[in-house]
């Protein structure tokens, strides 16, 4: 967000007073209620023009200058040197030349700035206060700025920031940082009414995510993430709050929390499954909500493990035994990324070896895509990686050389792990990495172990590692094994019942997803299925009890209806694994009316409980350090409010929606402004 160049100047829009909405957006207890243009308005009001009045170099120096309140001497804003108040205002300029260079020069431009059309004019205000409307914008786009970059408002009481802003325009006021905290704790609770109320708005089952991560401050936090399939067949994904979880944080703590954040929302009765991290903790936590859910009798729930955490602990199994292989690779990647003459050399070499194309930076994170890398760069450019440790020996040192077993070990694990490594891009560039798809992947996996692990040619430590990895790889089989992933993964056109792992393939779950199907979805989503009178009615018998005899018939020649929509549906070959599953379903629904219904609320059960992309990718290294580095005042509001916009969500104070569009429009006016010929030329003067 660029706007430091507009911080030294008023803006040139005015808009219509609007009493009670600038005094909701009035923020320092001081300031008069005006309208500073932030709120959203249809017709923007009438622009002030005003005339520009010259100002003198007195003005321009004591500018610079407060005088004290004895009235009897001036003291510089800057360093404090005070000054009798008949001094020449020749002294104070030589001051500011000899002190504070670069001021002295400024007066004028300063000056010229003040003396145009502001951006909001207060019918009547002491010249005091001209500037505030202005400092108000600045800490409205500094707040945006904390949200974006996920910083907490502690980052604006850093002296040296508050001192270039100083050195921009001496009379900035920013706001401390309490206030700020204020601010973002309204805007939080604003915006929050507002996810309640479109979640109100969804019709379909939810599904939930859990994540959990410790802070520096060592606060156990949990991320609460609901995900849904709209009507237009679009997935939509909303973070509902980030709980902390009091001591000593286990399943009990966990569930509290949860059922919390899941009645403030009112969806607790509309929650389908809940996808956690597979912590022992959380898994507790999830099951008591079953039983609770169970109970109550609200409907089908179920707890599932995350995918792409099992399958990250799997690949560290596996890449145990080459760990200090690797950390000697990313030491050299490390210096090829931090030195543009070793790495151009690298580049020359490979090509001329023929060993591949690489751009740089390389990944050298310590997840997974990071590891990959460093096996694949010795595997594939072995040649250049030898031919520059020795060329810069002196620089490196030969601790970097990798001895024979050392490459033929990196050979082998290469050859062993690529498919691992193909199946998490493929997971992490779904557009929606469904049930059934995981599943598909996950029984590749267990099916690519155990031919290593039988393999007569594989080393004994592979085979070791395999042992490990299989494990693991029968343990998240067992927990996913039961009729409600078989549902949500014959839903996916592209699995059905052909693709789905054996474990997973039964007579008796595709007899359980009928008998749910048609106890669900043949009739109750349908209002033209129902007679169209009440319970009353129906109690009352007479004329009625005949009408209602020829609505039962028919309602069971519509739920053989129904369940022939899941035979037709099944009976076709799937769809190819690149289609786009819900775009298949929004042109498929049509003829699966029923069966599209209950599609919709069972492929927005999600796989994994974070973005996969997070996990293996160095792009959860950034996410992390925000999260772990946020203090826990700033932790739920500023989190929370940077995913809300991300997804559209209306960035609000109270009632008040603030327009950054219209702001940042201003500044820009005001910094093109600022840089036009006729300035530049008053400036120079």
């Amino acid at each position: 967000m660029d706007w430091g160049g507009s911080v030294n100047h008023h803006y040139r829009t005015t808009y219509k007073d609007d009493q009670k909405s600038m005094m909701e957006v009035a923020l320092i207890s001081n300031m008069d209620p005006v309208n500073i243009g932030l709120g959203c308005s249809d017709k923007p009001g009438p622009v002030t023009s005003l005339k520009p009045r010259k100002k003198t170099m007195t003005s321009v120096y004591l500018k610079f200058f407060e005088t004290a309140a004895d009235g009897k001497t001036r003291r510089c804003k800057f360093c404090g040197q005070s000054y009798s108040i008949a001094t020449a205002t020749g002294n104070l300029g030589r001051h500011l030349a000899n002190r504070h260079p670069g001021y002295d020069k400024s007066g004028e431009a300063v000056s010229n700035a003040a003396a145009r059309p502001a951006t909001v004019v207060k019918k009547s205000q002491p010249h005091g206060k001209a500037n505030q409307v202005d400092y108000d914008h600045l800490n409205w786009l500094l707040i945006r700025w904390l949200i974006l970059a996920s910083l907490p408002p502690s980052t604006l009481e850093e002296k040296w920031l508050v001192n270039s802003y100083k050195f921009l325009n001496p009379s900035i006021q920013l706001w401390p940082s309490d206030k700020y905290r204020t601010v973002l704790d309204e805007v939080f609770r604003s915006m929050r009414e507002d996810v309640r109320a479109l979640l109100e708005q969804v019709s379909s089952k939810l599904s939930i995510t859990l994540d959990f991560w410790t802070s520096f401050e060592q606060v156990y936090y949990m991320s609460v993430t609901c995900q849904w399939i709209d009507e237009n067949w679009c997935f939509q994904k909303l973070l509902l709050d980030i709980c902390r979880i009091p001591y000593p944080c286990g399943g009990a703590e966990i569930y509290r929390s949860l059922v919390k954040v899941l009645k403030f929302y009112n969806i607790e009765n509309r929650i389908l499954s809940c996808t956690h991290d597979n912590s022992t903790s959380a898994m507790h936590a999830c099951h008591t909500l079953k039983e609770d859910l169970d109970g109550q009798k609200i409907g089908p729930f179920c707890y599932i493990p995350c995918a792409a955490r099992n399958l990250n602990a799997i690949i560290d199994d596996g890449l145990r035994s080459a760990k200090q292989v690797i950390s000697k690779i990313r030491e050299f990647a490390i210096e090829l990324n931090a030195s543009p003459v070793i790495s151009e050399d690298f580049i020359q070499l490979s090509t001329a070896y023929q060993e591949g194309i690489w751009k740089f930076p390389l990944d050298v994170s310590a997840r997974w895509s990071g590891n990959y890398q460093m096996i694949d760069l010795v595997r594939k450019a072995g040649k250049s990686v030898d031919a520059v440790i020795r060329k810069y020996e002196e620089v490196l040192g030969s601790r970097m050389l990798l001895g024979s077993s050392d490459k033929s070990a990196v050979s082998i694990m290469h050859q062993y792990l690529e498919p691992f490594y193909k199946t998490t891009n493929n997971i992490c560039t779904s557009k929606v990495p469904t049930i059934g798809l995981v599943l598909f992947f996950m029984d590749h996996i267990s099916e690519t172990i155990t031919s290593f692990r039988e393999s007569r040619l594989s080393p004994e430590w592979l085979k070791n590692a395999a042992e490990e990895m299989a494990k693991k790889a029968r343990s998240y089989i067992n927990q996913v094994c039961n009729v409600f992933t078989y549902m949500t993964a014959i839903l996916d056109p592209r699995i059905k019942g052909d693709l789905v792992p054996d474990s997973l393939n039964s007579e008796n779950f595709l007899d359980e997803a009928r008998t749910h199907f048609m106890r669900n979805y043949s009739t109750s989503h349908f209002s033209s299925m129902s007679s169209g009178y009440n319970a009353q009615e129906i109690e009352d018998g007479g004329s009625f009890s005949f009408a209602e005899e020829i609505a039962r018939k028919k309602r069971r020649i519509s739920m053989s209806f129904a369940t022939d929509e899941l035979t037709q549906y099944l009976s076709e070959a799937p769809a190819p694994i690149p289609a786009d599953v819900l775009e298949w379903w929004k042109v498929n629904s049509t003829r699966y009316p029923r069966l599209s219904v209950m599609a919709r609320d069972f492929l927005a059960v999600q796989a994994t409980s974070v973005v996969p992309e997070e996990l293996f990718c160095g792009k959860g290294d950034e996410i992390d350090k925000q999260r772990i580095c946020m203090p826990h005042d700033s932790t739920q509001a500023i989190l929370c409010i940077k995913s809300w916009i991300q997804v559209g969500v209306k960035f609000k104070f109270k009632s008040t929606e603030i327009d950054y569009e219209r702001l940042m429009k201003l500044a820009a006016a005001a910094a093109a402004t600022d840089n036009s010929p006729s300035s530049s030329d008053k400036k120079q003067k």
